[in-house]
């Protein structure tokens, strides 16, 4: 990533929410929190219920959890009693865990993930004067004036992704594998094929989901039925169920690539990863919980981040392994998008619209 693109995806985190909620109205202002002063940081307390995946997925859980971090560092919060998280082992656990905080009065309380929207909007019904937040969903546009929902606009950042796919495959073969079949994954897919097609309409994209987030052994075995069969590279947006397509590229060695997903995943397997799509989870925790630090909140209001707010975008480790000439057409796509010239596709539908109306 060139310096100048990255440098603004790191500025992205100190936008104040409200910003970004600009063109939803304004910002509603509360008192500060309890323990802000003239000449100390304005305290607060918060808490995140994870998804079933875990806070050491290597995905959306641990951004989160970076985000939690990064405000707890900045604002000087003691961790467990100013910043926590609790994980979900499974979905029976959403509601327990989002009332145990709730109960006890945090400030602000985090559901992540999209499973558990319909849980966190009975406990947010259920307790009108508790502040919470939710990632991956807009609770069908009826957010409660005690919730604020954050989206992503992952299409876009997918559709990148597919760029690089249908550049470096020599197959002309890739992958997708997907966690669990929702609308939202469906997003990932549907903008990583319209990339592939893109740059090359040659190209097969093989489409399997492994109906869970958190089974990497599941993970592994698409991956290499995958590229057993032909493919080259692999997508995945699957959470920790991902960390076993690191693990059989990893395995197969030199020209069996993979691309990660919500953060930077290079690391899982360093000569195989091509990129990751970055989706902006930790800006996000930041942003809305230190708004409400200062005694901004959005409650009632849709937060969505896409290419043109830098909340989803590629690694800067792209460079490592994906050619200077394929970076450069992902960054003239990414304009393509920015600009409006182009959109991808969120659903089936949109994506073979796409194809039949798509020039190069």
């Amino acid at each position: 990533m060139k310096t100048k693109t990255m440098a603004k995806v790191l500025l992205a985190g100190t936008l104040s929410a409200s910003l970004l909620l600009a063109g939803c109205g304004g910002a509603a202002k509360d008192k500060p929190a309890p323990g802000a002063g003239p000449d100390q940081k304005p305290k607060i307390k918060v808490a995140m219920v994870t998804d079933v995946g875990g806070v050491n997925d290597n995905s959306f859980n641990q951004a989160a959890w970076e985000g939690m971090k990064r405000l707890g560092a900045d604002l000087k919060l003691q961790e467990k009693k100013e910043y926590t998280y609790v994980e979900s082992k499974k979905k029976e656990d959403y509601v327990p865990n989002l009332n145990s905080f709730v109960k006890d009065k945090w400030d602000l309380t985090w559901g992540i993930g999209f499973l558990m929207a319909q849980d966190l909007a009975k406990v947010a019904a259920e307790n009108p004067n508790a502040k919470m937040a939710i990632i991956d969903s807009n609770l069908d546009g009826k957010i409660p004036p005690n919730v604020t929902a954050v989206t992503f606009k992952e299409e876009e950042g997918s559709f990148l992704m597919g760029v690089i796919a249908g550049l470096m495959t020599k197959s002309n073969q890739v992958g997708f594998v997907g966690g669990v079949k929702f609308p939202l994954i469906e997003k990932f897919e549907n903008g990583f094929k319209a990339g592939v097609y893109a740059v090359n309409p040659n190209a097969t994209v093989k489409v399997a989901y492994a109906g869970a987030f958190d089974k990497a052994d599941q993970g592994k075995i698409l991956a290499s039925t995958m590229y057993q069969g032909g493919a080259d590279v692999i997508f995945h947006a699957a959470g920790a169920t991902g960390d076993g397509v690191f693990t059989e590229a990893k395995s197969r060695g030199k020209g069996f690539w993979v691309i990660g997903v919500d953060r930077d995943q290079s690391s899982l397997a360093p000569d195989n990863t091509l990129s990751s799509m970055i989706k902006r989870v930790d800006t996000a925790i930041y942003t809305v919980s230190k708004d409400l630090a200062n005694g901004i909140w959005n409650g009632g209001k849709q937060v969505e981040l896409g290419l043109q707010e830098d909340g989803v975008g590629y690694a800067p480790t792209t460079s490592k392994n994906t050619p200077a000439n394929v970076i450069a057409k992902v960054d003239e796509f990414k304009k393509q998008l920015t600009d409006g010239k182009i959109k991808a596709p969120k659903t089936a539908e949109e994506f073979e619209q796409f194809k039949a109306t798509f020039k190069k």
